[in-house]
């Protein structure tokens, strides 16, 4: 039961990194066809808004691979207090 629940985490995962690159690379090609800007600002930008989508949206994907995988039950019990 919880290695099928680990393979759909990581499916639902692979899923949510696939739709986080195509907005990262929309808003690239989006800023792209501005063509008001020069060539180093259009680097700029668009290096800088596709790594802060990608890093923003890959940590919550892991957040939410963490849950749904069990890793989070898998620590929980180990930083409880241990009454003796």
């Amino acid at each position: 039961m919880e290695d099928t629940k680990k393979r759909a985490a990581a499916a639902e995962f692979r899923r949510m990194v696939k739709w986080i690159v195509l907005a990262g690379i929309l808003m690239v090609l989006y800023i792209r066809a501005m063509d008001a800007w020069s060539l180093h600002a259009v680097i700029a930008t668009i290096l800088g808004v596709f790594v802060s989508v990608l890093l923003g949206c890959g940590l919550f994907a892991l957040a939410f691979f963490s849950d749904k995988s069990g890793h989070d039950e898998n620590v929980g019990g180990s930083t409880s207090r241990r009454e003796e």
